[in-house]
């Protein structure tokens, strides 16, 4: 006998709405209001580029954007595993982006945030190997931050309409 109730499934949708859960992608949600109306400040590097089309991907391109969003990037890098000799075999590159978006027809700022997190990569291959684990790993946590940052927007109360 199975334990799935197809009741609880069935009224999911109903304790959705009634707590005023309201998808984020569906009519009058925060994604509509955002989606193309966003230019974001151009990149100075090869971190801010991955993120910027990132951000493009989940915000939308824009001829005649609304909102500028600005960035502030911090990275750095952290030993995690350390062998008995005192080699590190396992690194972690951490993020942490501010952000600022504003209208751009009156300069205000309509929010601000901040988001982190890491990637990890494994040192123990030779050199080639390595640079390649840290690049993936950087690639990996661009695209991790842009998605922070498009989600905290997406959701900002203040940017609902």
């Amino acid at each position: 006998m199975s334990s799935f109730d197809r009741r609880a499934v069935l009224l999911m949708p109903l304790a959705l709405a009634a707590c005023g859960f309201q998808p984020v992608y569906g009519p009058g949600g925060t994604a509509g209001a955002l989606y193309g109306k966003v230019r974001v400040d151009a990149p100075d590097g090869i971190n801010t580029y991955l993120l910027v089309r990132r951000l493009e991907e989940q915000l939308g391109r824009s001829g005649d954007p609304t909102y500028r969003l600005s960035m502030v990037l911090a990275t750095s890098i952290q030993g995690q595993a350390i062998t008995a000799e005192g080699d590190i075999t396992f690194f972690s590159i951490v993020g942490r982006i501010d952000y600022e978006l504003r209208d751009i027809a009156s300069d205000r700022v309509l929010t601000t945030g901040q988001v982190d997190n890491f990637a990890g990569y494994s040192a123990t291959g030779d050199t080639v190997e390595t640079l390649a684990a840290q690049r993936n790993a950087r690639e990996r946590l661009m695209v991790i931050l842009a998605d922070q940052v498009a989600r905290a927007l997406y959701v900002d109360p203040k940017l609902a309409t």
